[in-house]
Order: C-alpha cells, then structure tokens, then sequence
C-alpha cells in the first residue's frame, strides 16, 4: 500500500476519540476504521472495534469494507479520467454506448439521456429502496448490493424497462446511474470495469486493496445490521427498510466472479486507500485528472434541484456538495463535498480547511445515515 499522504504523529483528537467510543459504548456500531487528513497528512488514524464480532477479530486500519457508494466517486473519477482523454463526452448519448439502453418517459417518448445526467442523477432513473413494491423491485433491478450472479447485461436490461421518473436533466433522483455508467465505461475500454478502474484510477495512486474482488477475506470486515440491543450480523440475504423502502443485501456476491461489477456499489477497500483518492482530488486532481476538470467535479452541477428535499445541497460529478452548511445544518465550510455508503460508510472534504475525513463501519445503516456520521462532523470541527 502506497500512500501519496504523508503520515504525521496522531494528534490529540478528544472529541473525535469521544464520538467513536460513544457509539461502541452504545452498541450502535460493531466496527471502524476512521482516518482525518489535513493540508495533506494523515492528523488522525484509528482502528476501533471488532471487524468480526463472532470471531473475536479486531478491526484493523488494513481491514477491508464493503464499500457500498464510496464506489461512486471512484468510478466517477475514472470516467472523467477518460472525458479528459476524449473517448467520452460529457453530452454524449448513452446510446453511443449501449444502443438497446432506451429507457421511455410515462407517455412513452423516448429522451436522450447524457453522459453528464448519469453522473448527476438527473437521468430520470431511481433505486429500489425508493418505494417498497415499486416499479424497479417489480422489474428485478439490482442495486449493486444483491442478486450474485447477476450479469450487467440484464441489469441494464431490468432497468431499461422501467420508465422514467422525469425528463432527464429536469429532476434529481438517487439512482443506479453509475451502474449505466459502468456499462459506458466496459463498452469504452473494452475491460470490464474492475480492470479499468484499476488501470485509470488505483494502480497510478499505487494502490492495490481496493477493488471489485477481495483476495484476501481473512481482511474482510463481517458485515451487521442495526438492532436492539445491538447490531445483527448479515445472513446471506438481508432486507432492510431504508427510506421508503428497502436495500436488499447479499454480503457474499463480491465472491461470485460473474456478478456484475457494480458502479454503484461493488467495490470492497480499505480507509487509508478511500482517504488517497479523495485527497488526490482535494489537492487538485495530479496524477489522475487536470485541476480544471477537479474544479468541475466539485462545482454545483444541478442547480437548486435538490433544495426542495435536502436544502442547502447541491451536486457536481460524483458526490454532494454543501452549499449553505447553514441550511444543510452542517458544521463544515461551503463547498464542502460528501457521500457515504448505505453498509455504513461517510466520507467529507472540507476543502476551505483543507480536511477530508473517512470513516468505514460495518454497521448499516449508523454509519451512513445514524448519529455518528453527524457527531464525526462536530468532533471534527471542535478538535480540528
């Protein structure tokens, strides 16, 4: 593992010390691994936890995660890797592409949806968990996150026969847009998607333990749900209710060899690696992309479309971005990026201070949307 960030003395951090404990203490979390970056070092770096509760296994700063959407930003960086070669355009259809990808409005028109409205969300496309018995779990789409075995052909497929929520480019929808994009992205290189994430993105940040596969699953973080009194381990399918519906899990499809790689969420890795590429793009996009096209990825792409649901947000190429932390209820700087991953994961830049923050748990869905995403924030601002 080879890290572009240099790594500092860990400094005294009470307040983030004090929200992991807390959330230990509580049961709310069963693992994690949490890295703060500043100016470029690594300020804090802690491991806390079990990694395997049943098997008595500590969680490790090299235990490896699912990853859930923390693959999106990196699957977005290797897209926009190749719009910087030329072999993609931002207002490309995607029908270049895949020409039988030909999702319908309601009253059956046919629209273009654009390169730049998959890595949006303003495609008109949705997810499962958006609505329990909806159109998509009716037609058997997979969120990334299910179904082993599955091909992207009949994803793609499943998808395509699903109409549109809205015209693309007028409406904001969390979706399996980057799944379409892993498809783009195959068709392009001619790779599947784990080969040229790898050659685009990690092998040039010398980085070897994040990927579509994991080698290594003595590495592997078990997978927990959230529970009373405290979080239930996986079993080999896990409903779980989510928003108005529900993410169906399948924690052993990163095994099956021909599950599809999913853009969305099929990746598996380590802290320390997700740390790198964020602070790769913090500190203005070299070796991978120019600063101008950085400047892009982390400026509001949509408008105020996401101001009647999350207020204060916006969205540029592969991430959320915090333009009013007032309105958002945020202690962070504006333009503040950030995601997270629904098996229990939260990443942040503030690029104004200079510090980006990534925290992996085993635990959904605390670690993604529970209070300890929310209090890493606040420690954050109090010690840093």
């Amino acid at each position: 593992m080879n890290l572009p960030i240099q790594p500092s003395t860990r400094i005294f951090c009470p307040s983030i010390d004090a929200a992991i404990d807390d959330a230990l203490a509580a049961r709310r979390l069963v693992g994690t691994v949490v890295m703060v970056a500043r100016d470029g070092e690594i300020v804090y770096r802690r491991a806390a936890g079990l990694a395997d509760r049943e098997a008595g296994l500590k969680a490790s700063e090299d235990t490896i995660f699912r990853l859930a959407s923390i693959t999106k930003p990196i699957v977005t960086i290797t897209a926009m890797r190749l719009i910087e070669q030329g072999r993609i355009g931002l207002d490309d259809p995607v029908t270049k592409w895949l020409p039988d990808f030909r999702p319908r409005l309601e009253d059956g028109s046919e629209p273009a949806i654009l390169i730049r409205h998959l890595l949006t969300h303003t495609s008109g496309l949705s997810y499962c968990f958006h609505l329990e018995d909806g159109p998509y779990v009716r037609a058997g789409v997979s969120d990334g996150v299910d179904q082993p075995g599955l091909s992207l052909e009949e994803n793609l497929r499943r998808i395509a026969s699903v109409p549109l929520l809205f015209a693309p480019g007028t409406g904001w929808q969390y979706s399996v847009a980057m799944d379409v994009i892993g498809g783009v992205i195959e068709k392009e290189t001619g790779k599947r998607l784990g080969e040229a994430v790898a050659e685009l993105v990690m092998r040039p940040l010398g980085l070897s333990d994040t990927g579509f596969t994991v080698v290594d699953r003595s590495r592997l973080a078990a997978p927990y749900v959230d529970g009373s009194p405290e979080p239930k381990r996986m079993g080999e399918t896990e409903k779980v209710r989510a928003l108005d519906g529900s993410v169906t899990f399948a924690p052993d499809r990163i095994f099956n060899p021909v599950s599809f790689h999913s853009g969305g969420g099929g990746m598996a890795g380590t802290a320390s690696d997700v740390l790198t590429v964020l602070e790769t793009i913090r500190k203005g996009g070299a070796p991978l992309l120019s600063e101008n096209t950085v400047r892009q990825m982390t400026t509001n792409q949509i408008g105020d479309l996401l101001e009647p649901t999350r207020p204060g947000f916006g969205f540029g190429f592969g991430w959320a971005i915090v333009l009013d932390p007032a309105k958002a209820g945020l202690p962070v700087s504006p333009g503040s990026l950030q995601w997270g991953g629904v098996y229990g994961h939260h990443w942040f830049m503030d690029l104004a201070k200079k510090i980006t923050l990534v925290g992996l748990t085993n635990t959904t869905l605390e670690g993604m949307w529970g209070q300890f995403t929310l209090n890493l924030k606040k420690a954050v601002a109090a010690d840093l």
